[in-house]
């Protein structure tokens, strides 16, 4: 049995230390007089970035100084490299495993099975996210696009995975429906979608299974596993 997992907003609570590091460089923009910025992120004009799946390569800081080209066109060096000390000290001072996220990979190990992350962001952010949680040694491969060059809206990474790892049945646990559960679709996998993060409002189209934490998904895989 293989078991792909997600991290941000499945195994950590990625959106509400990002929320509080946003919050905190808003404060920043304030005193700074960036108006400009201010409304940008008040009402929500980053949105059309969302479907932009090169940022999907990038963490927050990279995501942070897109944003900011978007509203300024070009940015200070200086003003970004103080943005970006923010970014980094407010968001791993708030970053927590959810606390199901253990008892899940624990109870996934015990029942024999091989534990593969495939998560979106740079390199050098996830590695740095586990490390902060302690979460390194469950996982049996790390998939990571900023490493890849490829993203989760795309199979590759999930194939990738299941050719070096899979002997039997694959499951794909994550939050998100367009990427993780239309990745389990891609390959076969059963998709369990956890709702939860910020993306916990949309609705699920490719998802096998909808639950409402870790603890649910977990009680999913061992009934099926025990048919």
């Amino acid at each position: 049995m293989l078991v792909i997992v997600d991290l941000d907003d499945t195994l950590c609570n990625t959106w509400e230390a990002g929320r509080k590091a946003i919050v905190r460089m808003a404060f920043e923009l304030i005193l700074r007089f960036k108006l400009r910025a201010i409304s940008y992120l008040l009402f929500s004009r980053y949105r059309h970035l969302e479907k932009e799946r090169s940022l999907h390569l990038l963490d927050l800081r990279g995501i942070t100084e897109r944003v900011l080209e978007d509203i300024y066109g070009s940015v200070n060096p200086d003003f970004l490299a103080d943005i970006h000390r923010i970014i980094d000290r407010v968001f791993f001072s708030n970053l927590r495993l959810y606390p199901d996220a253990r008892p899940f990979l624990e109870g996934i190990k015990r029942m024999g099975a091989k534990i593969a992350l495939v998560t979106d962001s740079s390199s050098k952010w996830q590695r740095k996210k586990l490390e902060h949680l302690g979460i390194r040694e469950y996982f049996d491969m790390i998939v990571i696009s900023g490493e890849t060059g490829h993203t989760k809206f795309e199979p590759y990474n999930f194939r990738l995975v299941v050719n070096r790892l899979s002997d039997g049945s694959v499951y794909v646990v994550g939050d998100r429906d367009d990427t993780d559960m239309m990745g389990a679709k891609c390959i076969g996998a059963t998709g369990i979608l956890v709702k939860r993060g910020y993306f916990r409002m949309k609705k699920a189209k490719n998802a096998d299974y909808t639950v409402k934490n870790l603890n649910e998904a977990l009680n999913v895989i061992k009934k099926l596993e025990d048919r």
